[in-house]
């Protein structure tokens, strides 16, 4: 890859285009382009690091902004340690990165799925009641029919206004 130099560096940068910035010398800098996932997040920190890379954040100004300890983050953002429950805490990460409402939830869910718990909007008892049945049948197992249909009603329940 051509290094960049200085001024120009800087700006992509600023821009959040590169993730990495590596000073080779006082006078020369190198760079490597920063892909974003374009899928669905299927963990906590790679959507979090993803977001806050786009942002032109590095993890230490990150941390300064929403006071959280930079070797702890780290250790969320590599799925180390489970990711914070503290609903004020996402709050202010969710305003730091200026996620939209679907990414907010998104965020929510993969936390919640990281700490293995259910998602709080999704905790309706009798929802909760027919998970037995949906785990057997993405295990491969028999399940009653009945049962999966009681669980798929409860699922679209959930949708209704």
């Amino acid at each position: 890859m051509q290094p960049l130099l200085g001024e120009d560096c800087l700006k992509r940068r600023l821009l959040g285009e590169y993730k990495n910035v590596v000073a080779d010398s006082p006078q020369r800098i190198s760079v490597v382009k920063h892909q974003p996932h374009t899928m669905q997040h299927t963990k906590f920190g790679e959507m979090i690091k993803d977001r806050r890379i786009v942002a032109g954040m590095t993890l230490r100004s990150f941390c300064r902004e929403t006071a959280i300890d930079p070797s702890n983050w780290s250790k969320i953002e590599r799925g180390v340690i489970a990711p914070p429950d503290d609903p004020e805490l996402i709050g202010r990460i969710v305003g730091l990165l200026g996620l939209s409402g679907a990414e907010e939830t998104e965020l929510g869910d993969l936390a919640a799925i990281a700490r293995g718990q259910i998602p709080a909007d999704l905790k309706d008892e009798e929802l909760l009641a027919k998970m037995p049945a949906f785990f057997r049948a993405i295990r491969g197992q028999t399940y009653a029919r009945d049962d999966f249909e009681k669980l798929m009603s409860g699922v679209e329940k959930l949708h209704k206004p």
